[in-house]
């Protein structure tokens, strides 16, 4: 699925109406449609809703998401900025409309703050509030009577629907906040994401105790075709589709690859041991791990089905270069499909060393993490991608070491950061923290938006690798989504941890007893609509 700008959108509304001949009536229909039927099926229970209006178009579509909850037997209030004679357009048709077919809906003008204040009991009996103020063609900051509007709301505990967007938001903005916003607890766009739903946080669920409230896509109208996007943004998410097809019935584990899991040290036994858990969770065939003799006893308690190869080490538990000597890498590697290097293998010794030829002379796709990425700091025009698969999966941290900046320069250019590593060193760059990027070497940035705060312990990491190796070993010719549906798979599965739990205890391994969930869940519910944030019930 593309993410679009607000000049991307406006576009394809356009491209839709005169090459597909579907009038912007029928598509604003569509949209306060979408909104009315998500309304009516996560708040069923309100009776008494509220719907706030600018006179543009994100006012149609509440005009007409008013028109059908009044049908569909709600009692419901307009509150609109401004005239009705002042609304134009589709949206003017949408509101005489409103009033032909549901003349009980009671239409509020407000022209000026005492008008306002005479609004507030529509405000607070409301079970509902749905914000249809302003949408993706705004400009922020609210002012007069909009900003006025938000501070009422914001002092009341009713939900709040947002169409489109939050009113106040950017819908080109990548920050994670909007100061001066609505709040919102659900938010129903239109026919593709835009910057801002991907990026910002804008939906909290604190009422069920959830940090992210939904965020769902509807369909209007808009043909894939007109659906076109030159910033080279997609969603993850859509890549899922990758893990949902059902096996062959004449499988056998060959068919689905064999991944080397590579690391550990003296002290550091648990991270390429969740590496291997998690690779084996999410569907390879094989699971070998090649860790330091001295802690194989321990990693192999992890699980039965994983398979040791002991590795020589030096005096401090590290990995070492003897472990190259001859054909000892070539044995290694044998028959395997995909390597992954550096969960717990810390820095110490030969390991650094170690790390960058296993790298080096191996042909097959390698996941580099943790301190195999550390091993490159300083040295990463060792890093080449061209002519073989190379994953890197760095956190803001190992970023900065890589490239000798600041964790805060890393984070203060997140995506034009990732897309010049990863188109100059022609790997798959995935940055993880607060909206993880999967850059690829065309450039392209697919945006994650599954994950919670839960998942900020010790072994997320390892797991993430061990998932990503796992997808690849399935999906080999398919490199892009297979990576991209790792790191959404990878979220969700906190998510679902999350919910089952307190985020406060959630543990990484908490994260791979879920991934069956995560594995069964479908982004697309039972309407249609696409849920890029939050988990429906």
């Amino acid at each position: 699925m593309n993410i679009l700008t607000a000049e991307e959108m406006e576009a394809t509304d356009q491209r839709t109406a005169e090459e597909s001949g579907i009038p912007l009536e029928r598509l604003m229909d569509g949209a306060g449609r979408a909104v009315a039927a998500f309304c009516l099926r996560q708040y069923s229970v309100a009776l008494r809703v509220t719907v706030l209006c600018g006179r543009g178009n994100n006012g149609g579509d509440g005009f007409v998401a008013a028109r059908v909850l009044a049908q569909a037997g709600a009692l419901v209030r307009v509150i609109l900025l401004g005239r009705m004679d002042e609304v134009k357009g589709e949206a003017g048709v949408a509101l005489r409309r409103l009033q032909f077919d549901a003349s009980a809906v009671i239409v509020d003008e407000v022209l000026d703050e005492a008008g306002l204040q005479a609004c507030a009991p529509a405000l607070i009996d409301a079970e509902l509030l749905i914000d249809a103020l302003v949408g993706t063609g705004f400009k922020p900051p609210l002012r007069g009577l909009a900003g006025s509007l938000r501070e009422m709301v914001e002092g009341l505990d009713t939900p709040v629907v947002a169409v489109d967007l939050p009113s106040g938001w950017d819908a080109d903005s990548i920050d994670q906040t909007a100061a001066g916003s609505f709040r919102a607890d659900a938010v129903v766009t239109f026919t593709a994401p835009k910057m801002a739903h991907v990026f910002g946080h804008m939906t909290r669920n604190e009422r069920t105790g959830g940090t992210f409230g939904a965020v769902v896509v509807a369909g209007i109208g808009s043909p894939d075709a007109a659906v076109v996007s030159t910033s080279g943004f997609t969603w993850t998410g859509s890549s899922k589709v990758l893990a949902e097809k059902a096996r062959d019935v004449n499988s056998n584990k060959g068919k689905f690859g064999h991944v080397l899991v590579v690391g550990g040290s003296y002290g550091k036994a648990g991270a390429p041991a969740m590496a291997s858990l998690a690779c084996l969770r999410s569907g390879a065939g094989l699971v070998t791990a090649a860790v330091p003799k001295s802690i194989v006893d321990t990693v192999a308690l992890i699980t039965p089905e994983l398979m040791m190869v002991p590795l020589a080490e030096g005096s401090k538990g590290a990995v070492s270069f003897k472990n190259l000597d001859g054909a000892k890498l070539d044995a290694l590697v044998k028959k395997i499909t995909v390597v992954a290097v550096g969960p717990g293998l810390s820095t110490e010794g030969d390991a650094s060393a170690f790390a960058r030829q296993v790298v080096e002379k191996t042909t097959v796709p390698v996941v580099i993490d943790a301190d195999a990425l550390n091993a490159f700091a300083g040295k990463t025009r060792l890093l080449q991608g061209r002519g073989r698969v190379m994953v890197l999966t760095p956190h803001p941290g190992e970023m900065a070491r890589l490239t000798g900046l600041t964790v805060k320069e890393v984070e203060a250019d997140r995506v034009g950061l990732a897309r010049r590593f990863a188109t100059e060193h022609k790997v798959t760059l995935v940055l993880k923290g607060w909206r993880t990027l999967v850059a690829h070497p065309d450039g392209s940035i697919a945006v994650n938006t599954s994950g919670n705060p839960a998942m900020a312990k010790g072994g997320s990491g390892d797991i993430l690798t061990g998932i990503v190796a796992a997808m690849l070993a399935q999906f080999p010719n398919d490199v892009a989504r297979a990576v991209e549906t790792a790191v959404y798979l990878h979220g969700l599965a906190g998510d679902f941890a999350a919910q089952a739990m307190d985020e406060h205890t959630v543990l990484a391994t908490d994260t791979v007893a879920h991934l069956s969930n995560a594995f069964r869940y479908r982004v697309t519910d039972e309407d249609g609509l696409v849920w890029i944030c939050g988990l429906r019930g």
